[in-house]
């Protein structure tokens, strides 16, 4: 699957040359909580950004967030990005993150056929509020005005109440550092978009909220690339950001056996959390301040 000799970037915002829109049927993958439920997500037949596939870490942080749920997601906002079938957002939907007012907000590279899926397992969730889970578009290291959840309602209202309304227009001045979760699932492998991925966290990651932080968890797909993975970290360390390791796990075998190099690196799940360090709350991003 990630069988590549080289670092070429992975250009998630552009349609690779092989890219057809006709795609095959959508397929169902299903995940246990570990309450008990088991869940069924619907992937889009196949995507270009790889969205066709429920990922291992993916999992391996849905578990982590409900054993944490109480510190890291109860009445928490919470934005994911490159989220694909939305696994760990919908999660945090359920326990918790769609209570007492807070809102989830689930993202992915904006193609229709994505966030129509995401949308679809919002909608066929049964232990979701989906009224305070949302499933939008975005690019890394945009503007993310319009992620914010009063930006979003007010967007819907609009579509409510107006017969033909207008596209959204973002308004000035919005404070979008209101996010006190932000869940990054195997996106590290993409190391062309270290840098817009730092940008959106500075620009998404709550100042307010002491706890607030960044749950980054990924598999090394390409171990002959794995010091360029851990580079993101380092990124993260040089924008003041804290980063502490909170998970190492062994599963049973990688998600793609027959991909060559390390076996054993390839079958491990590394979580991270990320978190404002000492005096960086205050500290605004660089032609994007907001506060």
């Amino acid at each position: 699957m990630f069988d590549t000799e080289d670092d070429t970037p992975l250009d998630l915002f552009e349609e690779p040359p092989s890219y057809r829109p006709t795609t095959p049927s959508p397929t169902f993958s299903t995940h246990t909580l570990l309450s008990g439920p088991t869940l069924t997500l619907r992937l889009v037949g196949h995507d270009p950004l790889w969205g066709h596939h429920l990922w291992n870490s993916g999992r391996v942080l849905a578990h982590y967030l409900e054993r944490h749920a109480s510190s890291l997601v109860t009445g928490k906002d919470v934005l994911e990005l490159g989220a694909g079938a939305g696994l760990p957002g919908i999660v945090c939907g359920g326990f918790g993150g769609a209570r007492r007012n807070s809102k989830v907000v689930i993202t992915d590279y904006p193609s229709p056929p994505l966030i129509s899926n995401i949308q679809y397992n919002i909608d066929h969730t049964p232990l979701l509020d989906q009224h305070r889970v949302f499933a939008r578009g975005y690019l890394w290291g945009r503007d993310p005005t319009l992620l914010v959840p009063e930006v979003i309602e007010a967007e819907l209202r609009e579509l409510l109440t107006t017969p033909h309304p207008t596209a959204a227009i973002a308004p000035t001045n919005t404070n979008t550092n209101i996010f006190s979760l932000l869940i990054l699932s195997d996106l590290l492998f993409n190391h062309s978009e270290h840098h817009s991925l730092i940008k959106t966290i500075l620009l998404t990651l709550s100042k307010s909220d002491p706890t607030a932080c960044a749950a980054v968890f990924f598999t090394p797909h390409r171990p002959w690339l794995y010091e360029k993975d851990m580079a993101f970290f380092e990124l993260a360390r040089e924008a003041g950001l804290a980063v502490d390791k909170v998970l190492e796990e062994v599963l049973p075998k990688p998600m793609f056996e027959n991909d060559r190099g390390d076996r054993e690196l390839r079958r491990r799940v590394f979580g991270y959390k990320l978190r404002w360090g000492e005096g960086q709350a205050g500290v605004s991003v660089a032609g994007e301040g907001k506060s």
